[in-house]
């Protein structure tokens, strides 16, 4: 089999979901040009929300990285159904947004972060390598630990 994005999703267990529907009054992805934008995308897994809490209360570090995980899992669906299905128009992913709720004390929100970035470089080898922002916030949507947002470029 071909080294594809497909193939790697594959070798690492992971099927991607439909992509989800939005929430609230907003788009799942835009595109402009060729650049492709993600919406923020929950920790969901099966249609419900997998970690919730705050890091550095509720939530450790491991948890909220299998968290970030879940929310670039999520991404991918997001650009793959943006994508007409064909994952192979990623040209890059440029930049994520990792957004951690947060305990005031905590302050490991890059490491929490690494779960979506080793996932991205993981799945789209070369391409996947990113700018990155961790953001310690106070609360999330449905109380989740992780919100990702992401920037590609098409190719």
């Amino acid at each position: 089999m071909a080294d594809t994005i497909e193939s790697r999703l594959e070798a690492a267990g992971v099927t991607l979901p439909e992509a989800a529907a939005p929430a609230a009054n907003y788009v799942p992805t835009v595109t402009y040009g060729a650049i492709l934008q993600t919406s923020g995308q929950l920790p969901m897994d099966q249609g419900a929300l997998a970690v919730i809490g705050k890091l550095g209360a509720e939530v450790d570090v491991a948890t909220g990285q299998k968290a970030a995980k879940l929310c670039a899992v999520n991404v991918l669906a997001q650009a793959k159904s943006a994508l007409g299905g064909d994952l192979s128009k990623i040209g890059r992913l440029l930049k994520l947004t990792v957004f951690v709720a947060s305990d005031p004390s905590f302050t490991e929100q890059h490491k929490v972060a690494n779960g979506a970035s080793d996932f991205m470089v993981e799945i789209l080898g070369e391409k996947g390598r990113h700018a990155r922002s961790a953001v310690g916030v106070p609360a999330l949507p449905m109380n989740a630990a992780v919100e990702v947002e992401a920037t590609f470029e098409i190719a």
